[in-house]
């Protein structure tokens, strides 16, 4: 069983087994099929820890679409652009207006600027300035919940920050979330954030260490429920290997064809799964 199997398994029995039911509680979500409050089973404060020096954390139970969460995350880190016209897939449509923006989020705050040692520089630039300028700092992070544009943001960040620490000649990351969709996002999440460490790294000389992920409330909506207890009974299987273009040293010249999982083993996808937004 590959790490990453065996710790969504433990987060989602102990949702399943202990997780606050918000059954009669006001929500905002809402079922997008019928527009009635979509409710959650959620535990606060899950923290799992992914060596990435070991393996890379692809969930094996179901398949990773690996091609759509590398072009998302291109989409925010490297394009830094608010425009689903910019992407490749369809998960933001919901909250885009009439010309594609989603308002000041996510890749908008990436690429916004703001004066650092004297000139101009985004969060991104930064993360890159000082792992290479500076990388034993302890102020190497990014933030996107920034409170003044939050009432111009179609959807407040979920994953909203990221903290970088070198130990020796090994990159490390925290990934800090205020909310998440187990069944939906905590597999799309965890593969792409790996790959940003991978990314960081190899632009930066360093080796790919620890990502730690924390969850401030994760839940598994009413629906996907009887989802989730079927698919923590699958077989599990290796943890699949991740190959990088060696041969790119500059953090903007990433693609998605820069990346592939190998030996990546798998259960069926599943099908139809109800969407609360």
């Amino acid at each position: 069983m590959s790490r990453a199997d065996d710790l969504f398994i433990q987060m989602c029995r102990k949702v399943l087994d202990e997780g606050f039911s918000t059954e009669g509680q006001q929500v905002r979500a809402r079922w997008a099929d019928t527009g009635e409050p979509a409710h959650t089973k959620k535990i606060f404060g899950v923290v799992n820890r992914y060596d990435l020096s070991k393996e890379f954390p692809a969930l094996t139970l179901r398949p990773v679409p690996f091609k759509t969460c590398v072009d998302e995350l291109l989409w925010i880190w490297q394009k830094k652009s608010n425009n689903i016209k910019d992407l490749k897939g369809h998960i933001w449509d919901a909250w885009a207006d009439e010309n594609g923006s989603i308002g000041k989020a996510y890749g908008y705050q990436m690429g916004k600027k703001y004066i650092f040692k004297g000139g101009e520089m985004d969060q991104v630039d930064n993360v890159l300035w000082c792992l290479k300028n500076d990388r034993y700092s302890r102020r190497i992070l990014t933030n996107l919940f920034n409170f003044e544009d939050l009432h111009e943001m179609a959807l407040e960040p979920c994953a909203y920050s990221m903290t970088f620490n070198v130990v020796g000649d090994t990159l490390n990351a925290i990934l800090n979330q205020r909310s998440q969709d187990i069944l939906a996002a905590n597999a799309w999440n965890v593969c792409q954030y790996a790959v940003l460490v991978h990314m960081m790294a190899q632009v930066s000389g360093l080796k790919a260490g620890e990502l730690v992920h924390v969850i401030a409330d994760a839940h598994i909506y009413d629906r996907h429920l009887p989802i989730i207890e079927e698919l923590i009974k699958r077989p599990s299987y290796p943890a699949p290997k991740l190959w990088i273009d060696p041969e790119i040293t500059n953090f903007y010249d990433f693609t998605v064809d820069s990346f592939k999982l190998l030996d990546y083993q798998k259960g069926e996808q599943i099908k139809g799964i109800p969407v609360a937004v």
